[in-house]
């Protein structure tokens, strides 16, 4: 057991779209990003996802609607309901998600990340 300086891990990575694992608890993984730009449409079929904001603006889009996210603020994005995380400028993100869980979920490609660094 130690613990986890948020902080000091974002400062050892520069790229966007690739989440680093920072904490396993019970079959789920804490990982931590960086966004900007827009990501893909994708849904997860087995897991929920949440998605905390740490700094920056994120907004998330939805097929119907968007809901934009302020430091501090979380939003879980239910299994099965499509979405697309949006960052205009750059954002750090702390995630909470089954380790199973793959990055782009049903839209694989140029994003996707298969395995992730642990940090």
């Amino acid at each position: 057991m130690s613990k986890v300086d948020v902080w000091q891990k974002l400062s050892l990575f520069n790229d966007y779209w690739n989440p680093r694992i920072v904490g396993e608890l019970n079959g789920q993984c804490v990982k931590l990003a960086k966004f900007k730009g827009e990501f893909v449409w994708h849904k997860h079929d087995a897991e929920d996802e949440l998605f905390y904001v740490l700094d920056g603006v994120l907004t998330i889009e939805f097929r119907d609607r968007e809901v934009t996210l302020m430091p501090n603020e979380l939003i879980v994005v239910p299994r099965g309901v499509e979405h697309r995380p949006v960052a205009k400028e750059e954002v750090s993100v702390m995630l909470f998600e089954p380790s199973a869980t793959l990055n782009t979920g049903d839209a694989q490609g140029s994003l996707t990340r298969n395995s992730l660094e642990k940090i």
